[in-house]
């Protein structure tokens, strides 16, 4: 069974992606995805997306592998590589500019705009604990500036769900978080029973913040589209950051605007292909 390939990035957070849209059935298991994740023994990867047939009234539908093999309800920076894939394979038969995306977090429109970068319609913030979801706060309520316990310290979060869990705390430096021992700590949790992501965020101006983050399931990666969306929405929830704002990451810059008119969060940033290739049977052994 040969498996062709496309690697693509959002800003340095990097996937395998593949054409599935013959089947709603994944051609690879989650075992299989951490093998092809590896980056000393695989093609390397934060997570295998699967481009599959539309559901409900979509134009096509996103799974997505993360690297450890458990499968996230959404991701931005891989929102925006499907659509370019997309494009890609329709090729010159291409007649849209948009695509309807099915995903486990709903439906994500992304739009192929000038050079190279594409916006996506993320849809509307959820922002009850229930939706999170987070033992913070009752089902019914938000999580703003509300303290959490982690490693001995209490820090200030605000909880905001993006079609997947993300968790925000303000800081004076992203650069001095121990990102690699504080990060686990937060995603496992007891207050959130499905884990969470976790964005640690500077406020350098009202419409200009800097991001680390710790995603659920791929650790410590270049950047998270959903957790800047998130990170602008709980800014401004807390009062600290205008409705739209460039969130730095360390792979690059993300636009991102909370819609005064119509609740919805867009963000824009770049995908870009990095090569394609075959799967070896090495990889994934021929049935």
């Amino acid at each position: 069974m040969a498996i062709e390939f496309t690697k693509y990035h959002g800003l340095g957070n990097d996937f395998i992606l593949i054409d599935n849209r013959s089947s709603s059935v994944p051609v690879l298991t989650p075992e299989q995805a951490i093998k092809l994740c590896d980056r000393h023994f695989g093609i390397g990867a934060d997570g295998v997306i699967f481009a599959l047939p539309g559901e409900n009234g979509t134009d096509y539908t996103m799974r997505i592998f993360n690297c450890d093999g458990s499968e996230p309800e959404m991701c931005g920076n891989g929102i925006r590589c499907l659509g370019v894939f997309l494009a890609d394979l329709e090729g010159e038969s291409r007649n849209k500019d948009s695509y309807r995306i099915h995903t486990l977090g709903g439906v994500m429109i992304p739009q192929l705009i000038s050079d190279g970068l594409v916006k996506v319609d993320m849809g509307l913030p959820r922002l009850l604990a229930g939706e999170i979801p987070t033992t913070l706060a009752p089902a019914q309520e938000k999580v703003i500036s509300q303290p959490l316990e982690v490693a001995g310290q209490t820090w200030e979060v605000t909880c905001v769900s993006m079609g997947n869990p993300h968790c925000i705390t303000f800081v004076e430096d992203v650069a001095a978080i121990e990102l690699e021992s504080i990060g686990p700590k937060f995603e496992h949790h007891p207050a959130f029973p499905q884990r969470i992501n976790t964005e640690f965020i500077q406020v350098v101006r009202r419409d200009y913040l800097k991001m680390r983050v710790w995603e659920r399931g791929a650790g410590i990666t270049l950047a998270c589209g959903t957790g800047a969306c998130a990170s602008l929405v709980a800014g401004v929830l807390a009062g600290k950051c205008d409705r739209a704002a460039t969130v730095e990451l360390p792979g690059g810059p993300l636009q991102i605007e909370w819609s005064e008119v119509d609740q919805r969060v867009y963000m824009t940033g770049p995908a870009e292909r990095v090569f394609t290739g075959k799967l070896s049977e090495v990889l994934i052994p021929e049935s």
